[in-house]
């Protein structure tokens, strides 16, 4: 199952990549063993969803800022914390970084995680503040990812 966390985990490091996009925008990965059952949602739930949506798009800018700062004022530049973590993460990608580089990737890196649960509890107030349960925000989010149909009712939602 989707946990927020998981979602809170992917918008961390995303945020702090500057690739963040909407539901709509995201170009769509193939779920060959997961199929995904069509999520039934009304129009003023959708309108709670959206609501909550934007609200974790605004606490993820103020994340992105203030991780772009922790990095910065941990001596690193921002593309290069970038490179680093991303090969922290998968073995097969490499890169070029000295003992004190790395050093700092880790300092900045570990105040980052403590940070992230901040930002996690931001995210699940405004989906609370929004009338919706943690549960039923993360069965809205897959359902969006998979039923082309809820996209559309979601994007006239924000265009309304």
């Amino acid at each position: 199952m989707f946990k927020l966390k998981k979602v809170a985990s992917f918008l961390f490091f995303f945020t702090i990549m500057g690739t963040f996009a909407s539901f709509a925008q995201t170009p769509q990965l193939p779920q060959p063993q997961q199929q995904q059952q069509k999520v039934e949602v009304s129009d003023g739930e959708l309108q709670k969803f959206a609501n909550a949506f934007q609200g974790i798009r605004m606490v993820n800018q103020q994340a992105q800022q203030e991780m772009m700062s922790v990095v910065e004022e941990g001596g690193m530049d921002v593309q290069k914390f970038n490179e680093i973590h991303q090969a922290s993460m998968d073995p097969a990608v490499e890169v070029e970084a000295s003992k004190e580089d790395l050093q700092k990737h880790q300092a900045i890196a570990s105040e980052l995680e403590e940070m992230q649960g901040t930002f996690q509890a931001k995210m699940e107030k405004v989906i609370t503040d929004a009338d919706l349960t943690l549960q039923r925000y993360e069965q809205i989010a897959m359902g969006l990812q998979s039923d082309p149909e809820l996209q559309e009712r979601l994007k006239a939602v924000f265009e309304g």
